[in-house]
C-alpha cells in the first residue's frame, strides 16, 4: 500500500465556496490523476486523501461534501467497502470510481445508494467536476426529501395526538344541539393554551366550561389539556362551583412551569330542567346568551342577543390563594343558545386605530348574524370571519368558541327554528 494515505491537496485557497473532498484511494497515479484532473477543471476545492477505509474513517468531518472512492483499488473490497463507505458518509455524497474492466460495478455501486459512478478511463476534468457537483447536489436534494418526509410523518403523529387530546362532548339530551371552533394562535400547531369541555352528569344537569391559559407555547397548550381533563374528572365526581374551582386552583399551582402563568375560565351548570343555570366567572368574558323574548322579557320581534353579566365575577386561576368567585343565576327560558368562548374573539383591532372588538362589539355582530339566521355552526364561522375582516388580518391569539343550543327535540318549527 502507498504511504500517501493521508494528504491535503488545496485548489484555489481563500476562496469561501471550496468544496471538501476525500477520496479514498491508495495509489498514487490515481490520486495524482484526480489532483490535476480538479486543478484543470477549475473547481474550487480541497482534497483530503485516505488509503484505506480505517483512515477515511478518522478523516471525515462535517465539512466534507463528497467522497469519491476507486472501487478497483487492491485496499476496497468492491461492494462490501462501497457499503462501509455509505454506512459512514452521513450527509456526503459518494462518488465512485472504476476501471475499464470493472464498469459494471458502477451501475451495482448507484443501484446499492452512490449518487455516481466513473470509468477512470473515460473520464476528463470538465466530466469529473460535473460527476461530484451533481453528486453533491442530488445528496443535498435526497436529504432534504428524507426530511420533508420525516418532517410529514411526525406533523401526521402530532396531529393525531393533538385532536385527540380535543374533547368529546359527553350529552345525552336530543333537545341540545353543541357546535365548537377552535384554532390555536401558534402557526402549525392544532393545540393551544384555550381549552373547552361539556359533560352531562347523572341527574340531567349539563357542565360547560371554556379557559384560556396565558401564553402560546406548547407548554401552555399541556396545561391547558392538564386543567380540561381534571376539570371533567372533578366533575364527574360530583364537584361544582367554588368548591370545584379552588381544586383547579390548586391544580394550576401545582402544574404551572412558572409562578406568572395563570388561566381565565368560564363556568356554567345548566339546570336539568333546561331553563335556568349557574355561572361562575374566573377573569374570564362573559358569555353571550341568545334567546326569545317571549320567554326571556325582551322586547322586539326577533330573539334576544345580550352578553351575560359579569358583575360577579373571581380573579383568574392562579392569581391569588384563597379567592373567591361568587355564582351568577341566569334565566335561560325555553328555547336559547349559549356561546362562551375565550378573548382571542374580542381582543382583535376594529379598524386601522387601537380600538379593540370587546363584548359589546361582539354582541353587535352576533345580533346582526343572528338577525340574517345564522345559527349553529355558521353562526360561530360567521362571527369569526367577520371579526378577522374588522382586525384586517387573521387572529393571532388563540381562540375557542363553544355553542350550546337547546330547541324542540319534536323539530325545528317554531320558535326553536332560530337556533
Amino acid at each position: 500500500m502507498s504511504t500517501i494515505s493521508q494528504q491535503t491537496y488545496p485548489f484555489m485557497p481563500g476562496a469561501e465556496d471550496r468544496t471538501d473532498l476525500l477520496l479514498i484511494d491508495d495509489d498514487p497515479s490515481d490520486v495524482l490523476m484526480v489532483e490535476k484532473m480538479l486543478a484543470e477543471s477549475g473547481m474550487d476545492a480541497e482534497i483530503s486523501v485516505a488509503g484505506d477505509l480505517a483512515t477515511a474513517r478518522r478523516m471525515l468531518t462535517r465539512r466534507t461534501q463528497c467522497i469519491i472512492v476507486d472501487l478497483s483499488a487492491p485496499g476496497i473490497d468492491r461492494l462490501d467497502g462501497l457499503r462501509q463507505v455509505l454506512a459512514l458518509s452521513g450527509p456526503a455524497a459518494v462518488v465512485v470510481l472504476t476501471g475499464l474492466d470493472d464498469a459494471h460495478l458502477g451501475v451495482q455501486a448507484v443501484a446499492a445508494g452512490a449518487e455516481d459512478y466513473l470509468v477512470k478511463q473515460e473520464v476528463d476534468p470538465p466530466l469529473l467536476a460535473r460527476a461530484i457537483r451533481y453528486a453533491i447536489e442530488r445528496k443535498r436534494s435526497e436529504e432534504t426529501e428524507r426530511r420533508l418526509v420525516e418532517a410529514r410523518i411526525l406533523g401526521r403523529e402530532n396531529a393525531r395526538l393533538e385532536r385527540g387530546l380535543l374533547p368529546v362532548p359527553l350529552i345525552d339530551d336530543p333537545s341540545l344541539r353543541h357546535h365548537t371552533r377552535y384554532r390555536p394562535g401558534r402557526r402549525r400547531a392544532l393545540l393551544g393554551g384555550d381549552f373547552y369541555d361539556t359533560v352531562q352528569t347523572e341527574g340531567g344537569a349539563v357542565h360547560l366550561v371554556i379557559g384560556d391559559v396565558a401564553g402560546h407555547g406548547p407548554d401552555e397548550a399541556a396545561l391547558g389539556v392538564q386543567l380540561r381533563m381534571a376539570w371533567r374528572t372533578l366533575v364527574l365526581a360530583g364537584h361544582t362551583g367554588e368548591q370545584l374551582l379552588a381544586t383547579l386552583d390548586t391544580v394550576l399551582g401545582h402544574e404551572r412551569r412558572s409562578e406568572e402563568i395563570f388561566t381565565t375560565l368560564c363556568m356554567i351548570t345548566i339546570a336539568p330542567s333546561r331553563r335556568t343555570a349557574r355561572m361562575h366567572l374566573a377573569g374570564h368574558p362573559a358569555p353571550l346568551l341568545f334567546r326569545e323574548p317571549s320567554t326571556g322579557g325582551g322586547s322586539g320581534d326577533g330573539p334576544e342577543v345580550m352578553a351575560l353579566p359579569e358583575y360577579a365575577h373571581g380573579p383568574a386561576l392562579g392569581l391569588l390563594p384563597g379567592a373567591e368567585w361568587p355564582t351568577t343565576e341566569i334565566d335561560l327560558g325555553e328555547f336559547w343558545s349559549l356561546m362562551l368562548y375565550t378573548d382571542g374573539l374580542i381582543e382583535g383591532k376594529v379598524g386601522a386605530g387601537s380600538e379593540r372588538l370587546g363584548t359589546d362589539g361582539l354582541v353587535g355582530l352576533a345580533r346582526t348574524a343572528h338577525g340574517r339566521g345564522a345559527a349553529g355552526r355558521s353562526l360561530i364561522d360567521e362571527l369569526v370571519t367577520e371579526v378577522e375582516r374588522l382586525n384586517g388580518d387573521a387572529l393571532t391569539d388563540d381562540l375557542a368558541v363553544l355553542l350550546l343550543s337547546r330547541q324542540d327535540s319534536a323539530g325545528p318549527a317554531g320558535r326553536a327554528s332560530h337556533f
